[in-house]
């Protein structure tokens, strides 16, 4: 069992079709066979078969699907690990929400960092429903964003902040100083972050809440561009009471008032359970709920920035 044919599996997994796996692993379809008939060989398992609707995979197959995802995540994390090693560095792989990573994550993993001088942290975004795939396959090593409905017994959640989620406006809107009903507000534009394009989370939930229609929704590349319009009048943005108290004590911006505008929601952090866990991750899940990482999340910035200016790189997954 080679690392070759384990991924040529999971391709044909992942994609349910060996002519896929074989375009995206850029060889031939006969090479994708040739791997899979080596491993259906060598454990005497046919793995699946062909059927009018699909692959179907016997249940050794989907073990295996599992179990070299598994492996190969293990594999491509050993690599970095000894790259950092030999540079004398250690990385933390963060997955995050759109709206943790945008609003909360630079104050917390900048402070949390300043711990360690020889770690360096990247930040993913990435929609909260792989997470736990994420974990699972050890491509991120902690995840952080809204609490997921089910979570996998090999994965422990543990809360990191509560917050609460208003609506607000522009103070020359509509609907300014206005306690708007769940039809007013449904036909305003809504003016949104990347988080509303997510399945879980606050901003999500609101909407389906309010059965906001998709055309009265408006996706900018961030949260920060979203309340920049509203602030122009725009439309109404859903946003933390936390980052936008400074404009509504300017009267840059007004909160909407009435149970319908807002709501409690909050962040959980989630680490695999098992003693493969990285150190740091398990260490940064315990670290985020304390009192100086919570008043750094909502400061936007760690203490005494200017005295360490740790490694955070930041990379988008679709």
């Amino acid at each position: 069992m080679t690392p070759t044919q384990l991924r040529a599996y999971v391709a044909v997994v992942r994609l349910g079709s060996v002519k896929q796996a074989a375009a995206q692993l850029a060889v031939s379809e006969s090479a994708v066979s040739l791997h899979v008939g080596q491993l259906r060989k060598e454990f005497g398992d046919q793995l699946f078969t062909r059927t009018a609707a699909g692959l179907a995979f016997t249940p050794g197959g989907l073990r295996l699907a599992s179990r070299a995802a598994e492996l190969l995540g293990l594999q491509d994390r050993t690599v970095l690990e000894v790259s950092a090693a030999r540079r004398g560095r250690r990385l933390l792989r963060v997955a995050a929400s759109s709206l943790f990573a945008e609003l909360a994550a630079p104050g917390l993993l900048e402070l949390f960092a300043k711990r360690a001088a020889d770690l360096d942290v990247e930040l993913s975004v990435c929609n909260p429903g792989s997470f736990e795939t994420l974990l699972l396959t050890r491509a991120a090593d902690i995840a952080i964003g809204p609490q997921p409905p089910v979570v996998d017994k090999a994965i422990v959640c543990r809360p990191v902040m509560n917050y609460r989620l208003v609506i607000v406006v522009g103070p020359d809107h509509p609907l300014a100083g206005v306690q708007a009903s769940p039809g007013q507000l449904r036909d305003q534009t809504w003016l949104l972050g990347p988080s509303a394009a997510a399945d879980l989370g606050a901003v999500p939930a609101m909407l389906r809440r309010l059965a906001v229609p998709d055309d009265r929704q408006q996706l900018f590349q961030s949260h920060a561009a979203a309340l920049g319009e509203a602030k122009r009048g725009k439309g109404i943005a859903p946003a933390l009471s936390f980052t936008v108290a400074p404009d509504v004590r300017k009267g840059h911006l007004l909160l909407l008032a009435g149970p319908h505008a807002t709501s409690d929601a909050g962040w959980h952090s989630l680490v695999l359970s098992n003693p493969g866990t990285p150190s740091a991750a398990a260490e940064l899940s315990g670290f985020a709920s304390t009192a100086r990482a919570i008043h750094a999340m909502m400061r936007g910035a760690g203490v005494s920035v200017g005295h360490f200016k740790p490694s955070v790189h930041v990379t988008l997954w679709s």
